[in-house]
């Protein structure tokens, strides 16, 4: 989930495109992730009236600020193993 993420954020919006970028993932796979991100405002999804329809997904400020939460658990972690 946090690689989707990172895609995410890096500019990488579209389906496809984030189905090429993360290694070993299915189409239904990132359908159902992306499904549950925006339900959890994670991320929000931009549909665009065309033809053939365009859907993009950018991180929300929510989003934003639980990728900055999860890179200050891996400095911890980084931190930790450093002492032991």
């Amino acid at each position: 989930m946090v690689a989707l993420l990172r895609q995410i954020e890096s500019g990488v919006q579209r389906p496809g495109q984030l189905e090429r970028a993360i290694e070993g993932m299915t189409a239904k796979v990132l359908s159902e992730r992306l499904k549950r991100l925006v339900e959890y405002g994670v991320v929000e999804k931009t549909s665009y009236p065309e033809i053939p329809p365009r859907v993009e997904y950018d991180l929300t400020t929510f989003g934003q600020r639980l990728l900055e939460i999860i890179d200050e658990v891996d400095a911890l972690q980084r931190q930790a193993r450093r002492k032991n």
